[in-house]
């Protein structure tokens, strides 16, 4: 992500307007965006959710003391990150203020993470560049790729290729900007469930087909996201997302991956994949396919609802709302792995290729 200013000097800026208004003996406030979906516009030019411009301010008052200092000691642990050119997971981040900050110290993890997306959507900058990374790594990939990399202490260039893992994979670090790749792949498989991920890797899916596979382990983490936004930007590769035929898999994971969330959107730009396409598995696949079902749970009709009713991305994708109705006229719902009632490995010899050569049959 680009700032307009660099981390320390966006941090500082803040600093000085605070201290500025407290000599000013006036009460000083941090105004920073409403992170929602109701704070959120689509526009299918750019790709993305985008910020409608809502605010939020927590000013300095005796109910606000405590977050305003938890963020103000939070952007003090971020400049001091910075300047050492050292990191911190976002545990850290929480354990940091059991340390000396007194009062300021956080509760739970819930609660510094908020802090942190709070710092985050304020300056505009994403978390990565002000030294702090997620405690979860960015997912697997295995196939045509050699991402090219740098040693963080002597700064060596070092080559991973990603076809020499055997039956496993490519740990897709926390930080993925310094990357660079090389690859002849055609296409890029991002694969819901770790499971069917290690499937198409032990018989290897991607040295018969020429691509990329990355496991996205559920919704896939903001490394995931940047690491197949680069692939596609860097090297011109469509991606296409597997997913469970269910509202979790198309509104939670195929959303998140492709346009973002509301509660991310001050940085989406960056952490999706606007070009990417959902080949499967559709509700239409469920009939062609004759899979084995389970049933839709209320929640999940109500998760359907809700999106056909409110969510922009629904809302714009006319293809999208005529799938979910389906879905909710059908009361059904079925996993990746129910193709394996035909045969285990009918997944790969049969319904992929069927998806790869019909594009009809995807949904945007």
């Amino acid at each position: 992500m680009t700032a307009k200013k660099s981390p320390d000097t966006a941090i500082t800026s803040v600093a000085q307007d605070v201290y500025k208004t407290i000599m000013k003996q006036q009460s000083p406030a941090l105004d920073m965006p409403l992170r929602s979906l109701t704070n959120v516009k689509y526009d299918p030019k750019d790709g993305y959710f985008e910020l409608l411009g809502k605010m939020k301010t927590r000013t300095l008052t005796a109910n606000t003391a405590k977050t305003f200092a938890q963020t103000l000691r939070m952007m003090t642990l971020s400049k001091k990150l910075i300047a050492t050119n050292d990191i911190a997971t976002k545990r850290d981040a929480y354990y940091q203020s059991k340390g000396d900050w007194g009062e300021a110290g956080f509760g739970d993890q819930v609660e510094s993470d908020a802090i942190m997306d709070d710092m985050e959507a304020m300056l505009m900058i994403n978390r990565e560049q002000l030294g702090f990374i997620p405690d979860e790594d960015g997912s697997s990939c295995t196939g045509e790729l050699i991402v090219v990399d740098n040693d963080p202490i002597t700064g060596e260039k070092i080559e991973i290729d990603c076809t020499k893992f055997g039956t496993g994979g490519y740990s897709i670090p926390n930080t993925v900007d310094q990357l660079k790749f090389k690859t002849k792949a055609k296409f890029v498989l991002a694969i819901e469930t770790s499971g069917m991920y290690q499937r198409f890797v032990y018989h290897k899916f991607w040295k018969k087909y020429k691509c990329i596979l990355v496991s996205l382990k559920g919704v896939p983490s903001r490394a995931t996201r940047r690491f197949l936004r680069k692939l596609q930007d860097e090297n011109k590769l469509p991606v296409y997302v597997f997913t469970d035929g269910d509202p979790y898999g198309y509104l939670n994971i195929y959303r998140t991956l492709k346009v973002g969330s509301g509660n991310a959107a001050h940085i989406n730009e960056y952490f999706c994949v606007p070009d990417a396409k959902f080949i499967g598995v559709t509700p239409q696949d469920i009939i062609d396919y004759k899979l084995p079902t389970h049933a839709l749970k209320d929640v999940d009709i109500k998760r359907v609802k809700d999106g056909i009713k409110n969510d922009p991305f629904v809302k714009h994708h006319k293809p999208w709302e005529k799938a979910l109705r389906q879905m909710v006229k059908e009361k059904k719902r079925a996993e990746q792995q129910a193709f394996a009632a035909k045969h285990l490995n009918y997944v790969m010899d049969t319904y992929i290729p069927d998806k790869l050569k019909n594009p009809k049959t995807w949904l945007p």
